[in-house]
């Protein structure tokens, strides 16, 4: 099958990676200006006037990037099959329509109140903050990603420089969750409703960017697994969605699990399963797409993705760590920017660990690796 995919960086490089043995070619409609996936073919569309090249050259679209024009996404989805479909980016390019979908759902979330002025943020942080002034997150309710877009509010008084540091003219202010770790939740739905789900993998962030997911973990119980898998399901019904999804939650003290945001494609969290699970959340993606059977999430031992940024550090001494695997996306190395990552698989935890804290002292600025089982 040709398909396209809406979006040229890595995640897109990535999927194709993994559609080729599946005998799947690949067009890229690029809109930014500045591809990074070199495979398969791609159509430079800064100014959205290479539509028509770009859809006779496929059967199916899908997408790397939820941040999209909605209005593209719909001029797509009026002439080839899309997968998933318009609606998913439409409800998570707006963090309200994703708070009121989770809470129409039962899918349970921190306490939250929308504002447009510095005044209601100001109102807000006093009211989820409490008379403790516990710190709340103020975001914007668009285009935000990767820690851009949001701030911390640890008094009412920094309204106003929150305020004008987002720069939008609506956010969204949550309560501040007092949790254990953050998770995610991977899961793909096919065609014909068939559902498979991955094991829930641990998430460590440094400035607004991941560095560390890992999975499978040793203190997931089963009913929380089911939990995940349950608030997932009903997300992927009730958008009739076909492919990878993924749903960020908080884990808190008491145990119960807090939906955060979900994202509508494959996910860095997911990155693990390339050399850790039986079929990856690339290939999966591609086979519900397809309209195939999906291929078993089961792990194939335990992994840690660790994420390259900035800087690319000592690859051939990160090459020698046993069970390590190296995911480089051809990028030039700049503060902040995704370079690649290592995916490093063991037998135990023990053994995992060593290899992580051996890999992190050879990736300039890694932050140390805390893992809540531990």
């Amino acid at each position: 099958m040709r398909i396209g995919i809406l979006g040229a960086g890595q995640l897109g490089q990535m999927m194709a990676l993994a559609g080729y043995p599946l005998g799947n070619r690949f067009v890229f409609l690029d809109t930014s200006g500045s591809p990074s996936a070199d495979i398969g073919t791609v159509v430079m569309d800064q100014a959205e006037q290479s539509l028509d090249q770009f859809l006779q050259q496929v059967d199916c679209v899908t997408y790397e990037f939820e941040h999209l024009p909605l209005s593209l996404v719909k001029a797509v989805e009026a002439r080839k099959p899309l997968y998933p479909g318009s609606e998913a980016i439409r409800v998570c390019q707006n963090r309200a329509e994703e708070k009121a979908l989770f809470t129409r759902l039962g899918i349970p979330v921190a306490d939250y109140r929308l504002v447009s002025s510095a005044e209601e943020l100001a109102a807000a942080a006093a009211e989820l903050g409490g008379a403790q002034q516990i710190p709340v997150v103020a975001k914007s309710l668009t285009e935000g990603y990767d820690g851009k877009g949001q701030a911390v509010l640890r008094t009412p008084a920094e309204a106003v420089d929150a305020w004008n540091k987002i720069g939008h003219p609506e956010l969204i202010v949550e309560s501040f969750v007092d949790f254990v770790r953050e998770v995610s939740m991977i899961a793909v739905r096919g065609r014909d409703a068939q559902v498979v789900f991955y094991p829930i993998a641990e998430n460590h962030h440094s400035e607004g960017i991941l560095r560390y997911s890992m999975a499978p973990l040793p203190d997931v119980s089963e009913q929380l697994q089911t939990v995940a898998e349950g608030y997932i399901h009903q997300l992927l019904d009730a958008l009739d969605y076909v492919g990878v999804l993924t749903l960020e939650l908080f884990q808190t003290r008491d145990g119960r699990l807090l939906a955060n945001e979900m994202a509508p494609r494959v996910h860095n969290s997911g990155h693990w399963t390339q050399n850790g699970a039986v079929t990856s959340q690339f290939e999966n993606h591609l086979r519900a797409v397809q309209g195939v059977p999906l291929g078993s999430t089961a792990p194939r031992g335990l992994t840690c993705m660790i994420n390259i940024i900035g800087e690319h550090g000592d690859l051939s001494a990160l090459l020698e760590i046993e069970g390590a695997h190296l995911h480089l996306y051809g990028k030039e190395e700049r503060a902040g920017r995704k370079l690649g990552h290592v995916n490093l698989v063991a037998d135990s935890y023990e053994e995992l660990l060593a290899s992580v804290e051996r890999a992190r002292a050879l990736l300039p600025g890694a932050p140390e690796a805390q893992f809540s089982f531990i």
